[in-house]
């Protein structure tokens, strides 16, 4: 099967969780015989500008032992910035979809989003070469950027909205991460001829057991930070504005009378300015920005508890993937996240901590003094997590479902 791939971010950008699962889905689908096509950014995730070695021109094409690679400018912004935002997705839209027609034919087209845009390069490209076109759905704009009031103005909402129905109804399948997403997306499909629920199929992403392994506490992350007789309660991954960091910052607050108890928030992003400015003035808090991909697991095994913060309202159009890596740690978790959510639901499954209602400080402080009251069961959590995540789909078993609704859409189109 030759397959054309459009991506927001792919290897070396794997800063960017998406970066990491759209490699590996490639990587393992080259594995089972496919040739590829990959269109995608320069890398730029990190710094929010393009990486030392990739500028100079407004387009790469690498050749690989399982196809190519087209890398085209991204036109780098902030997140806070919604209109250069949307500005710079559509004028890297316009370069992928260059890319992307001039290439020979395939035989299935696959666009992940957001951004949404891409999804129009992808169709343009489908529709050149009369191939299915599925869309690989991390999370469900313009849901995302309404609830956190980043889009305010009713019509820009209205003509997102529109827009985000007809990328739906042009694809041939879309997949998604959760029955939360999936409820979502079908809503907003018609009842009738190629929509519905039939459309939309849940792949969630993979756990990676091999490279993500539990590793002892007092390790050498834990000890640069000078935590070694911490308990470590540590949030790692996007500090965006999608997560509700007022709960640590009051937590931390709160418990100032523990010494034994100290919050590490590990990562960058769009709310970082504002965490960096609170933290200052807390003794036990620490912020650092993200760490080396392979020291990943070492990072991860420095806590002795997860926070997974997703403000209230988002479940339906997110699921954060960081939750897979801490299961492969083998740490618990306190997930602030809707009720009755994919998250919740899998800390309730695994019996690897509690969740707690969104942005309710009174329940998160709560959930924090159970949880950390006895390492013991601390541990013991954390053994309950790790074999949750032996049990999930690995990077393999993604490439062979994807693999399997290719094949599914070519017959049908026979």
């Amino acid at each position: 099967m030759k397959i054309l791939v459009f991506c927001p971010h792919f290897t070396p950008d794997l800063h960017a969780a998406t970066g990491e699962v759209m490699t590996r889905l490639v990587q393992h689908l080259a594995e089972r015989g496919h040739r590829l096509t990959v269109v995608t950014s320069l890398p730029w995730y990190r710094g929010h500008e393009v990486a030392d070695g990739w500028r100079g021109r407004p387009w790469r094409v690498e050749e690989t032992e399982w196809g190519r690679v087209l890398r085209c400018w991204p036109f780098p912004t902030r997140k806070t910035n919604i209109k250069t935002r949307a500005a710079g997705f559509a004028a890297q839209t316009c370069l992928a979809a260059a890319l992307g027609v001039t290439r020979s034919r395939h035989d299935v087209v696959l666009a992940m989003t957001p951004p949404l845009f891409l999804a129009e390069a992808a169709w343009i490209a489908a529709k050149r070469m009369d191939a299915p076109l599925v869309l690989n759905t991390q999370d469900i704009f313009p849901d995302v950027a309404v609830e956190l009031g980043a889009i305010t103005n009713r019509r820009v909402v209205t003509a997102l909205q529109r827009y985000e129905k007809a990328v739906y109804r042009r694809a041939d399948a879309i997949t998604v991460l959760s029955e939360d997403q999936q409820n979502n997306v079908v809503a907003k499909l018609p009842d009738t001829g190629s929509g519905g629920a039939g459309k939309v199929h849940i792949i969630k992403n993979f756990v990676d057991i091999e490279r993500i392994r539990p590793v002892e506490r007092d390790n050498g992350y834990r000890r640069k930070l000078g935590l070694v007789e911490k308990t470590v309660v540590m949030y790692s991954g996007n500090v965006g504005l999608s997560q509700s960091f007022e709960l640590v910052r009051l937590a931390a607050e709160a418990r100032l009378d523990r010494p034994d108890l100290h919050f590490v928030i590990n990562g960058e992003g769009a709310a970082r300015p504002d965490i960096d400015r609170w933290a200052s003035t807390l003794d036990n808090v620490t912020v650092v920005d993200f760490g080396p991909r392979q020291q990943v697991p070492e990072i991860l095994g420095a806590a002795d508890l997860h926070l997974i913060l997703l403000k209230s309202g988002l479940a339906a159009s997110s699921t954060p993937s960081k939750v897979y890596g801490i299961l492969a740690a083998g740490r618990p978790i306190l997930a602030s996240v809707d009720v009755d959510s994919e998250v919740a639901s899998i800390v309730h499954e695994a019996d690897c901590g509690l969740s707690v209602p969104p942005e309710c400080p009174d329940s998160f402080i709560a959930g924090l003094d159970a949880l950390t009251a006895d390492k013991h069961d601390l541990e013991q959590m954390g053994k309950q997590a790790r074999a949750y995540a032996e049990g999930l789909q690995q990077p393999r078993d993604q490439a062979v479902a994807y693999e399997g609704l290719f094949a599914a859409l070519l017959s049908a189109q026979r």
